[in-house]
């Protein structure tokens, strides 16, 4: 079989499965099998696949037609221009999160590098997507990361060590804030002791509502439903984040969340009762209200 024809029942494979995006999911599939780009893998069209090759691309085209997503099947999926490592231990990382790197760079942009080390913490790292965007585009960065689920950890690790090098981000293991007991943080640039809090925290934690999760398409209810589930309304660990951030945090500090366009209000007046103001949502590519932040009042 040429590589035109794999691909192109490949791509009738999965259209009839009922998958979104066929044609581009049967050739990252086979330029995954083949350990090319997918521009060498449309100019190669008219060469002849081998039959070992042929065979485990029909198997991985059965594996995405049962629902799994083409980042698992081939263990990595890119963000911010960086190629993360993901398996089923983690979210696999989404353009919209991008939204929430983008505000955070927003907001450091504005401040005053000089005076103190900017600290950033992110609860529910995952596959760590955003700490390390954060850490390689603002590399005077000291990044913080935690997870409780020890397998998502050394994913996060992993790609930090690969993308940035060893030791480069701290990672804690624990239930949100407690993974950061007892830390010291890195001091003032003055040398004076400091609250050893955060200057922001960010996070992309769990915000489905428990009875949600079975309604969603077949690769999303593949990944890790710990990474999904957000209890009843959606906003139980998003709730925990927002009531504990102000012990964590320093005066003027920010806390920035993804979560569901449709939860945006009810964060907003959590996020004002708990002492932050300035409050201002950020949108993502299509226009949805992805991210909300605000700043703890001084």
């Amino acid at each position: 079989m040429l590589i035109r024809e794999a691909i192109a029942q490949g791509s009738a494979d999965l259209k009839f499965a009922g998958i979104k995006t066929p044609g581009l999911d049967a050739s990252l599939l086979l330029a995954h099998i083949l350990k090319i780009s997918r521009t060498s893998l449309i100019a190669a069209g008219n060469e002849r696949l081998s039959e070992k090759n042929c065979a485990l691309f029909c198997e991985l085209i059965e594996r995405r037609c049962s629902g799994e997503c083409v980042a698992y099947i081939t263990g990595k999926k890119e963000f911010r221009d960086l190629d993360f490592i993901v398996n089923k231990s983690v979210l696999v990382p989404r353009p919209d999160t991008e939204t929430l790197v983008e505000a955070v760079i927003e907001i450091i942009s504005k401040l005053d590098k000089n005076e103190t080390q900017i600290n950033v913490l992110d609860l529910c790292t995952g596959s760590g997507a955003i700490a390390i965007a954060l850490k390689n585009e603002i590399p005077e960065l000291e990044i913080y990361a935690a997870d409780i689920c020890a397998d998502a950890l050394e994913v996060a690790k992993q790609n930090a060590d690969n993308l940035l090098g060893y030791n480069k981000i701290h990672f804690y293991q624990g239930n949100l804030f407690n993974a950061l007991l007892n830390t010291t943080l890195h001091t003032p640039r003055n040398g004076e002791n400091s609250s050893h809090k955060f200057s922001l925290i960010v996070s992309n934690p769990p915000y489905i509502p428990s009875g949600d999760i079975q309604t969603l398409s077949a690769e999303v209810q593949n990944e890790p439903h710990l990474a999904l589930d957000g209890g009843e309304d959606g906003l139980e660990i998003i709730r925990r984040i927002i009531d504990e951030a102000p012990e964590n945090l320093q005066k003027g500090g920010f806390l920035l969340l993804e979560a569901s366009p449709d939860q945006m209000e009810s964060i907003a007046i959590l996020l004002e009762k708990n002492g932050f103001n300035d409050i201002k949502l950020y949108n993502d590519l299509s226009g949805s209200q992805r991210v909300i932040g605000g700043k703890l009042e001084k």
